[in-house]
């Protein structure tokens, strides 16, 4: 099998990537050791978020949000988008100097997606907001998707724009051939001008498959889904400082996250739940929602991705090997970044070059070298 471009990976960065280097005349073959979004992108709370982005990633994030705003024009259908704002809330003095520098510091550069809002406006947003937060900050085109939705609709837009896809298909060997890669797979041979590594948790092994030895952590956050109950919260919240991410259904189930971690397997291929880790993340949603504290969790799950020292994902070409794209490391914040991101990868596999600037981002930061001083 022949393509342009090997796109390896087939969570949303990966299929993004795929369907926008399809619609510029690529041909593609994606590949997908285990199931298309088994991992980060179908274990994500879907959050569609501006507010309190690290500044290298704005530009990336403040373009992605346009695009989730008209997601029908790229994917035929919305992904479950709805704009029902983010708000950070700060539970205290230290938290609400924090917030208010971070806010202080994007308007003096022109930024204005975060505003701060006072004790009255953070009831007016969520009523059931505990008496002792102090204020937040508050981005009101930001909101959340369907992670499912959205994982099918990036499918289906690139099946139809011709991209070639195989799951439970794993890349054994990456070789390089004067002018392109022969990847030899557990269902055959492929040869592609261009490699995309979009491979989130096993990024680094397609890295050293590619002579490329890069580093990182694997990130396992974890979930909870509650019985369903009365509908009183808006936005998606989180409260600085604190693993907490939280926001309610169209069904009316509660989704609780924020970054407690799971237990790796030794193989470092399944993860598990921690049910005391988790318990940081639920204590902290009923401090700020006192009246959720008897509901009944239904399930809870760990997802797996990669995740760099800096939080920062690893974009752009390979420092040692031509031919290379890597696009991991997106460490728990890359759902909303998928429609910009899969840009900037087409931009770089058809044109060798994009408009952004991905020093922020660059491999060296993670070159297995560097790891090892």
């Amino acid at each position: 099998m022949n393509a342009d471009v090997l796109v390896i990976g087939g969570g949303l960065h990966g299929l993004s990537a795929a369907l926008q280097s399809a619609r510029r005349g690529a041909s593609v073959t994606l590949v997908e050791r285990h199931f298309l979004g088994r991992h980060a992108s179908g274990a994500t709370a879907a959050g569609v978020r501006t507010l309190g982005r690290h500044p290298a990633e704005l530009p990336l994030s403040l373009e992605a949000a346009g695009d989730w705003h008209r997601m029908s024009e790229l994917v035929g259908d919305d992904c479950g988008f709805v704009a029902c704002g983010q708000l950070q809330v700060a539970e205290d003095e230290a938290a609400l100097s924090a917030v208010k520098a971070r806010v202080e510091r994007l308007q003096a550069k022109g930024f204005t997606h975060e505003r701060m809002v006072e004790p009255d406006e953070l009831r007016t947003l969520v009523p059931d907001l505990s008496a002792h937060c102090l204020g937040g900050a508050w981005a009101i085109a930001d909101g959340s998707a369907d992670p499912h939705r959205t994982i099918r609709a990036f499918r289906d837009a690139a099946l139809a724009a011709g991209v070639r896809m195989t799951e439970q298909c794993k890349v054994t060997a990456l070789t390089r051939r004067s002018d392109f890669w022969r990847a030899e797979t557990s269902q055959g041979s492929i040869e592609a001008k261009v490699v995309v590594n979009a491979g989130g948790a096993w990024a680094a092994e397609v890295a050293a498959l590619a002579g490329d030895p890069l580093h990182h952590a694997i990130r396992t956050s974890m979930m909870v889904v509650t019985e369903r109950t009365v509908a009183r919260i808006g936005p998606v919240v989180s409260s600085l400082g604190r693993k907490l991410s939280f926001k309610q259904t169209a069904q009316g189930t509660l989704l609780i996250g924020g970054g407690s971690q799971g237990k790796l397997a030794a193989d470092r291929q399944s993860a598990t739940v921690d049910v005391v880790a988790l318990a940081s993340s639920v204590k902290a949603a009923v401090r700020l929602f006192p009246t959720v504290g008897g509901l009944r969790i239904v399930r809870t799950w760990a997802g797996m991705e990669a995740m760099t020292e800096d939080h920062l994902p690893v974009i752009g070409f390979s420092r040692r090997v031509e031919g290379l794209v890597h696009a991991f490391g997106f460490s728990g914040h890359g759902f909303q970044l998928v429609p910009s991101v899969g840009r900037v990868l087409a931009d770089l596999v058809c044109e060798g070059r994009t408009k952004h600037d991905l020093a922020a981002f660059d491999t060296n930061r993670v070159a297995a070298e560097r790891a090892a001083a």
